[in-house]
């Protein structure tokens, strides 16, 4: 009886008591939710394009080259294109001609058009690439407005230029005068030409000497002195004057001057006298 009795009150060691919610596998589950909550919060979506577009960017460049490089071939030819009448279109060929043979891709087209655009009649070059070994380039020439000082002539621009040929621009007014006054003398001599069409004469010169008198040529070979001061007045009264007393006798003048307050003096041409008169 005392057996069982001590059977019956052997201490049973009970669990220890649980908290809610735990388990032996507490501190581990706890480092898991930490690192789940993390990766839920990343976009994945937004970084993997991200990552990408960086790798897209990173390949570009590299494959366009490694196309460019696969495509490219030497220029076998140069197309020369345009309106030349001082230019030579063989001449133009010959100096971009040492481009041919360069790499078709390669070749920068900026150089070639530097180039060219240093020859004197050149206003300005276009280049461009013709698939697949071809290059073209557009000239467009300086169009002159009128000889300068004999030996150059000057562009529509202003623009003062002395090619080895200037006679191909064929019949042109003559301009002269300082260099830095070229812009004052093509005014005065478009004022001057634009009223002497207006009164059927034409105009074929005009000069500007260093110490600023002005010389007027008609395109009938007479010379009109106009001198330094009021221009436009003696400019006025010679027309005026030409037209009601020389106009009939043009042929016989060779000069005018109309450096007079009252009228001009002319000279004659020895066939006919060689005194000079006042009108």
């Amino acid at each position: 009886m005392l057996e069982r009795l001590l059977i019956r009150s052997r201490a049973v060691p009970s669990d220890p008591p649980k908290r809610r919610g735990a388990t032996s596998l507490g501190p581990e589950r706890d480092r898991f939710g930490l690192l789940r909550a993390v990766l839920s919060a990343v976009p994945w979506g937004q970084a993997l394009m991200g990552a990408g577009i960086v790798l897209l960017a990173a390949l570009v460049p590299w494959g366009t080259s490694e196309v460019l490089s696969a495509m490219d071939r030497q220029v076998m030819a140069i197309d020369v294109k345009g309106e030349l009448v001082g230019e030579n279109r063989t001449a133009l060929e010959r100096s971009a001609g040492k481009w041919i043979g360069r790499s078709f891709f390669a070749t920068d087209l900026s150089d070639i058009k530097e180039s060219l655009e240093q020859r004197p009649w050149v206003e300005s070059a276009a280049v461009k690439r013709v698939w697949p070994d071809r290059l073209q380039i557009d000239i467009r020439e300086k169009k002159p407005l009128a000889y300068w000082n004999s030996h150059r002539l000057v562009s529509r621009n202003g623009e003062l230029f002395a090619p080895p040929n200037p006679e191909v621009a064929g019949r042109l007014p003559r301009l002269a005068g300082p260099d830095e006054r070229v812009k004052d003398v093509i005014n005065m001599a478009r004022t001057m030409s634009d009223t002497l069409t207006g009164h059927n004469l034409g105009f074929a010169g005009l000069s500007l000497e260093q110490r600023g008198a002005w010389t007027l040529t008609l395109a009938n070979g007479i010379e009109v002195v106009l001198g330094r001061d009021q221009v436009e007045a003696r400019f006025e009264r010679f027309v005026t004057v030409y037209q009601e007393r020389l106009a009939s006798r043009s042929d016989e003048v060779r000069r005018v001057d109309a450096r007079y307050s009252n009228g001009v003096a002319v000279q004659w041409k020895p066939s006919e006298t060689a005194s000079r008169t006042k009108s």
